[in-house]
């Protein structure tokens, strides 16, 4: 049986490369690690750490199909990241005019959670730890 140790990234592609940009590095605020332009391509690559651990790489690319996700697709559903106080990480992108659903509470855990999306419409979820 294979060992997997963690999830290494995640790769998400954004149809407008500066807002998207924009969203995960001053409105989430993910630490870049590296940010390249790959002229064949015609893509930005833009390497984020997540809390120190985790990293996603956010892609550009001319004219990307449009991603499904209402009503639910197959394939990833959303991302969700952890955070320590769920009502403070609502108010911190509220502030940069992001929609935020209600507050729900996990019926398996009792934990808090909520959902937003990316710029693309991308779901993400904060999670209370």
């Amino acid at each position: 049986m294979i060992k997997i140790n963690r999830v290494h990234h995640i790769a998400i592609i954004c149809s407008d490369y500066e807002v998207s940009k924009h969203f995960y590095t001053q409105i989430l605020g993910f630490k870049i690690l590296a940010e390249v332009y790959r002229t064949e391509r015609q893509s930005y690559k833009l390497d984020l750490a997540v809390g120190g651990q985790y990293q996603i790489e956010l892609f550009s690319f001319p004219d990307p199909a449009k991603r499904p996700s209402r009503p639910e697709a197959a394939g990833l559903r959303h991302l969700a990241f952890e955070v320590d106080n769920i009502v403070d990480a609502i108010a911190a992108v509220v502030k940069h005019n992001v929609v935020v659903e209600s507050i729900r509470i996990d019926e398996f855990t009792g934990k808090r959670f909520t959902f937003f999306a990316d710029p693309d419409g991308l779901p993400i979820e904060f999670y209370e730890k």
